[in-house]
């Protein structure tokens, strides 16, 4: 298994308690299928340099990971067809 780094966005008008669940949700779906979650940072609500998919802020959460290639593949198409993650992106960790 290797180290990964994962970053998505959440819409920043969802409510705190609806906010939290899908953290969970998210969380869920990498550990349900094999993947130890070592670090969990929410950076809060940020604004954006320029609109996405017609947001100016959203609320970020950074991961680090160890998992499997096919696990995070499986966490990549979830969260693409999850209408409350604006974006994500998943980096290969160098170094810790």
């Amino acid at each position: 298994m290797k180290k990964y780094e994962i970053m998505y966005i959440l819409k920043a008008d969802l409510e705190e308690a609806a906010r939290k669940k899908e953290v969970e949700k998210l969380h869920n779906i990498l550990t349900n299928n094999g993947a130890k979650i070592t670090k969990v940072d929410e950076w809060g609500v940020k604004d954006f340099a320029y609109e996405i998919k017609d947001q100016k802020k959203g609320f970020y959460v950074v991961l680090k990971v160890t998992a499997e290639a096919e696990c995070l593949n499986e966490f990549s198409r979830l969260v693409r067809i999850n209408e409350n993650v604006i974006r994500h992106l998943i980096t290969v960790a160098h170094g810790n």
